[in-house]
């Protein structure tokens, strides 16, 4: 069975999640530590070999009138080193409001018992599942963009 790494990528952390094609769902896996600029590849190489992904998702950070900024040029950056690192397609989703839809997700998932409070700290992996999510509903049919 196929399925899709999605990266929310931030300045310290970058979160992961799995998605799966068929069922249009995804879940948070984790987050990987980013040092200097720099995500700890070691971590994605295992991610990558564990899961056998045959896309990765990449969320866009845009301004609210949909333009670019410097959290783009990261997020397309590692985009292009993912592509050549693994040699798989990589596809944007454009990640305005992810961050505040996993938020909303994980003060759901708190309130009926599902998850505790020290569970905050992978919200960022939450944020990747949204973006995961995006992607597999909205272009389903369309192929990642291999660049």
């Amino acid at each position: 069975m196929s399925c899709v790494l999605g990266f929310d990528v931030g300045s310290k952390l970058t979160g992961v999640a799995v998605g799966n094609p068929f069922t249009a769902s995804a879940r948070a896996l984790t987050t990987i530590t980013v040092r200097d600029g720099e995500p700890d590849w070691q971590r994605i190489d295992a991610l990558q070999k564990e899961w056998l992904p045959n896309t990765f998702i990449v969320g866009l950070p845009l301004t609210l009138d949909g333009g670019e900024q410097p959290a783009s040029r990261a997020a397309r950056r590692f985009a292009d080193q993912l592509q050549k690192r693994y040699g798989l397609p990589v596809a944007f989703v454009d990640e305005r409001h992810s961050s505040q839809d996993a938020a909303h997700r994980f003060a759901e998932a708190r309130a009926s018992g599902l998850k505790r409070r020290r569970d905050a700290a992978h919200i960022d992996a939450e944020a990747a599942a949204v973006i995961v999510e995006r992607w597999l509903i909205e272009s389903p049919a369309q192929p990642a963009i291999d660049h």
